[in-house]
């Protein structure tokens, strides 16, 4: 959808239907989680996010007391995304997974991530994210939401936690090749995503 000019933005926020203080908390983060993966926390202002959520900086640090809190909220919403996805494609497990010699599930899963990284606000928002774990806040953060996501792939395919190593590795491989945005032939992973040979 296309981002209304900041005036126009602002007028529809201030003379639309009244939002509740929840639905204006999440357009609110939504609005962060496009900021920050730009400018990531040190380099993202709590003034552009609240220009481009329609709402007043003064508003906008009632709903979050600081822009850590904030960013974390974005953060969030990026891991609760992945998650959803995570969760709606072991519904349906691969059928040529035998063929790529991986379980049905976490091949489902791994190609739902693939679709997921072709939206830049998120790849990028997750890298801002481990690269501020500097904050001690973010550490504990990012740590317990990715703990969280290894947990949940262990649940939805049976998998030990313990041998989801390679498969988180994986993932992590595919961040750098699409943040260095890499052609297919130079990740074989990518290639196996896509139910091509590797």
């Amino acid at each position: 959808m296309p981002r209304l000019p900041n005036h126009l933005a602002t007028h529809v926020a201030s003379h639309g239907p009244r939002l509740t203080a929840d639905e204006r908390r999440a357009e609110v983060i939504e609005a962060a989680v496009t900021a920050f993966a730009s400018g990531g926390l040190a380099g993202t202002s709590t003034e552009a996010i609240a220009r481009l959520a329609g709402v007043s900086q003064p508003y906008l640090f009632r709903l979050f007391g600081t822009k850590r809190e904030l960013f974390i909220a974005a953060v969030g919403r990026a891991f609760d995304r992945i998650a959803e996805t995570f969760t709606v494609a072991a519904t349906a497990p691969a059928p040529d997974a035998a063929e790529q010699g991986i379980s049905p599930v976490l091949l489902s899963i791994a190609r739902s991530y693939h679709q997921l990284l072709r939206d830049p606000s998120l790849l990028r928002l997750q890298l801002h994210s481990f690269a501020a774990c500097d904050d001690p806040d973010v550490r504990v953060y990012v740590r317990g939401r990715y703990a969280g996501l290894v947990r949940l792939v262990a649940e939805l395919s049976g998998t030990p936690a313990e041998l989801l190593r390679d498969f988180f590795a994986e993932g992590m491989l595919l961040n750098v090749a699409a943040a260095m945005e890499l052609s297919d032939s130079e990740v074989a992973w990518q290639r196996i995503c896509e139910g091509g040979p590797a």
